[in-house]
């Protein structure tokens, strides 16, 4: 079973393309989790996660998520390659979620959902 759970921060505001070929909308993002353990310094290690949403999901995160939100992400581990411009084949693995939820969400005066800047 290919299942991940992960909470974890936006490490900047997210990036949302619509797909020339298909027509597809696609947000792409990396979250910042931290271990559960403290490292020999007492600090917790981070990991930087790259994520992947696809659709009505990923227009829904590029407009509501900023830079520092803090999320959950339910969704499956992916790798993939590429060829870089170098002609250089480059390997990733990502997060491709079917699904997240707001953590911290920041509320205007109205008790409405703001939107990311």
């Amino acid at each position: 079973m290919n299942r991940i759970i992960l909470v974890g921060r936006l490490t900047k505001g997210p990036d949302m393309k619509v797909r020339e070929d298909t027509g597809k909308v696609i947000t792409r993002f990396t979250i910042a989790v931290e271990r559960e353990y403290k490292n020999p310094n007492g600090e917790r290690d981070v990991d930087f996660i790259p994520v992947v949403l696809w659709g009505r999901k990923a227009e829904a995160a590029a407009e509501f998520m900023k830079k520092g939100s803090l999320i959950s992400v339910c969704g499956r581990l992916a790798n993939r390659s590429y060829e870089d411009d170098q002609g250089i084949r480059r390997y990733i693995s990502e997060v491709v979620a079917d699904s997240f939820q707001f953590i911290d969400t920041r509320k205007n005066d109205e008790g409405t959902m703001q939107k990311a800047e």
